[in-house]
């Protein structure tokens, strides 16, 4: 597989994908022969689950090599950068759905993703590819069906298959996710926001503005439904982002720097070897060395 490296890398939307207007799409297929199982490295603006049913894929995902042997599932997150390199006798069924499909009772699920799956690949047991196979295929005759109320099928059946991913990615966790009116919902207002926002604004107070709370307030609740302060989100945020740049991408440290909105490449090398150990030349040439 041939790594390549672009100066822009390109966002898939669901529009690039399907002619009719459609928030979910799930196919039973070779990623390569549809639009959005693209060659080159690029992201996608909503969520993509991947089960691997046979054969093997390599996968670049943000800056990690993995080699798939089925069976596996493998989920991607908005804005994470992946390329993709199939073998002939994959075969998969790709599930893609946008950021607002899911009703917002639900949300909780999707805003600690990396919660339920602390890696992007999970391999799976006979008797669990089984259990998600049902939800699947529930989940396909209903995609290509026309019975009244379907999207609200799908919604439903999703969550479910999401959930059951989550009991095998933490079989020891009894409670998957957690949603409610109290501290973590508005952990999840606020996840939101800085996944749209973290380029732009770095500060737990730009947030908080936009929360209608104070920055004490949204930092005390923040720490205490996930266990680490608002700021340390943000960073965390726009740290990955950085690596996924100085990885991917042609562009100069100052360059991303800029994308970033730092003010000048000497405060980004400093914010960034403060949350790495590394400079970012020095993370560059580690990481692109490691893999090429």
């Amino acid at each position: 597989m041939q790594l390549t490296r672009l100066n822009n890398i390109p966002l898939i939307s669901m529009d690039d994908c399907v002619a009719e207007n459609s928030q979910f799409i799930i196919h039973r297929t070779n990623l390569r022969e549809v639009n959005w199982g693209h060659d080159e490295p690029h992201r996608h603006d909503g969520y993509t689950i991947m089960l691997l049913l046979k054969g093997s894929v390599t996968e670049y995902i943000d800056f990690e090599k993995h080699t798939i042997h089925a069976p596996a599932i493998i989920m991607l997150e908005p804005d994470q950068i992946h390329q993709h390199d199939h073998s002939s006798n994959a075969e998969m069924l790709a599930l893609y759905f946008t950021r607002d499909f899911l009703i917002s009772e639900t949300q909780g699920v999707l805003s600690c993703w990396q919660c339920l799956f602390k890696d992007s690949v999970l391999y799976l047991e006979e008797d669990q590819l089984q259990e998600l196979l049902a939800f699947a295929r529930i989940l396909l005759k209903e995609f290509h069906g026309d019975k009244p109320r379907k999207e609200a099928v799908i919604r439903n059946v999703l969550i479910a298959f999401i959930i059951a991913c989550g009991r095998i990615a933490k079989p020891e966790t009894g409670e998957v996710y957690r949603t409610d009116n109290g501290p973590n919902a508005l952990s999840v207002q606020f996840k939101v926001l800085v996944d749209q926002y973290f380029k732009e604004k770095a500060q737990v107070s730009d947030y908080a503005e936009m929360l209608h709370v104070t920055p004490g307030h949204l930092n005390d609740t923040v720490k205490t439904s996930i266990g680490r302060s608002a700021k340390q989100v943000i960073d965390a945020k726009r740290i990955m982002e950085a690596k996924r740049l100085l990885f991917w991408q042609r562009l100069s440290v100052k360059q991303i720097a800029g994308e970033l909105s730092f003010d000048d490449d000497a405060y980004f090398n400093r914010f960034f070897k403060k949350h790495t150990g590394l400079t970012p030349t020095l993370f560059q040439k580690s990481i692109r060395e490691k893999y090429n």
